[in-house]
């Protein structure tokens, strides 16, 4: 049961009758009248027992994109029902149009539209349907909460799959399907080929071309099959907004486009996220299972506050390979806050691998730098400009070390990453 403004509005004139005839007698009698009024109001509603309600609404959807939750109502009772209803979902399933109100006839069933937009990754789960029956005089009315489970899977954005057709077009190039040839040392032998201007002249064979009477190249592919592990770190570093967007996302996007074009690339690819514990892996796939198999997975990983097990992100990357590979690491890398146990672990992966550091860096910090408007914001540029110069330190050990570092803001970090992959391709580090 549930009492509407109508009920209240009919309480006034017993203020004014307390105020201008001070008799208990008539707020008593007023009073009585009105919940007389509202009991028979409830008593003609028709009864919420007989509603009965479904949802229906999309698996998954990327992150940023719109679907609809459609919520049906069935009406088993021998009366039809005029009904107000919340479509109740979490805030972060952006709902809009979640109020309507519904006419259902008896024995029919009608429908109500809601839209998400979700700003979230991960499930994000339908709560109650509640309706509201009113009865004829508007005083009060019956409401109940009717079960219609639903379950809504947020998938990455993958906005950085606009940058995907240009480095498969750079990759064809490489491997020799278009006009450039590219050359690298350690990639493997393809063909041979008439000799035009602008080949490097290291690349001409001599005897072949004495054989047939003419100048012939040798052109060369990218060696393939290689194995690609990229690793998540999904610690408190990760859960740094920057801009807009938190660290982890940044991160993600990374991965998502690396692992498109690492599988196009004919590489074998796999994923793992952990902190202090190992929270998502995929391995064993390729093409489009491994797309959807990586969506799927990333789609609940939330970064944790607690510190990365470094000496477990190493144990990881030893078990899982058992030759020489590309190992990507996605983590902050900063200067005041840098872990022993990162450079550790990574100097010591360099030995046996190819190590990448990606890292989406906070733009806040030159801007803090720049600030000289007062005395505090003098003390805060020269902490930022510490903070700067002991990130270079960090950048310059691991470069010695050999570990390729890649530092970019914001969306710029996916694109790089994959700039640095193919660059990495064509010189034979696979």
């Amino acid at each position: 049961m549930f009492l509407t403004m109508r009920t209240l509005w009919a309480m006034v004139p017993s203020i004014v009758v307390v105020v201008l005839l001070p008799r208990p007698a008539l707020l008593a009698a007023w009073t009585g009248v009105v919940t007389l009024l509202v009991a028979a109001d409830v008593a003609a509603t028709p009864s919420t027992r007989h509603l009965s309600a479904q949802r229906r609404t999309a698996r998954a959807i990327r992150l940023g994109a719109s679907t609809t939750s459609t919520v049906t109502v069935t009406n088993s009772g021998p009366r039809a029902v005029t009904l107000s209803l919340r479509d109740a979902w979490p805030p972060s399933a952006g709902a809009s149009k979640e109020y309507g109100d519904l006419t259902v006839p008896a024995g029919q069933h009608r429908q109500h539209v809601t839209t998400l937009t979700p700003w979230r990754r991960g499930y994000r789960q339908a709560g109650p349907l509640t309706v509201r029956s009113t009865g004829p005089l508007g005083l009060a009315g019956r409401q109940t909460s009717l079960q219609a489970e639903a379950t809504l899977r947020v998938l990455p954005a993958f906005s950085s799959r606009r940058h995907l057709a240009s480095r498969q077009a750079r990759l064809r190039e490489m491997d020799g399907r278009s006009a450039v040839i590219t050359r690298g040392e350690g990639t493997e032998f393809d063909s041979l080929r008439g000799y035009v201007v602008g080949d490097d002249a290291r690349s001409i064979d001599w005897r072949s071309s004495a054989r047939r009477s003419e100048v012939v190249v040798r052109t060369w592919r990218p060696e393939r099959d290689r194995r690609v592990l990229v690793l998540l770190s999904t610690g408190r570093t990760s859960a740094v907004r920057l801009g807009d967007e938190p660290r982890l996302d940044l991160q993600i996007e990374a991965a998502l486009l690396l692992a498109a074009l690492a599988s196009h690339a004919g590489d074998r690819v796999e994923v793992a996220a952990l902190d202090s514990a190992v929270r998502l892996q995929v391995r064993g796939e390729s093409g489009p299972a491994l797309m959807s198999t990586l969506a799927n997975g990333l789609a609940p990983v939330e970064a944790r506050l607690v510190e990365p097990n470094w000496p477990l992100m190493a144990s990881v990357a030893r078990s899982s390979l058992s030759q020489r590979a590309l190992v990507v690491v996605l983590a902050a890398l900063d200067g005041a806050g840098a872990d022993a146990g990162m450079l550790q672990a990574l100097s010591a992966l360099a030995h046996q691998h190819t190590v990448v550091l990606a890292s989406a860096t906070d733009p806040s910090l030159e801007e803090l730098r720049a600030r000289r408007d007062d005395t505090e914001a003098v003390y805060t540029a020269s902490a930022a400009e510490m903070d700067l110069i002991e990130h270079d330190a960090v950048r310059r050990y691991l470069h010695r070390a050999g570990v390729v570092v890649v530092e970019a803001s914001g969306s710029r970090l996916a694109p790089d990453l994959a700039d640095t992959y193919l660059d990495l391709k064509i010189a034979g580090r696979l």
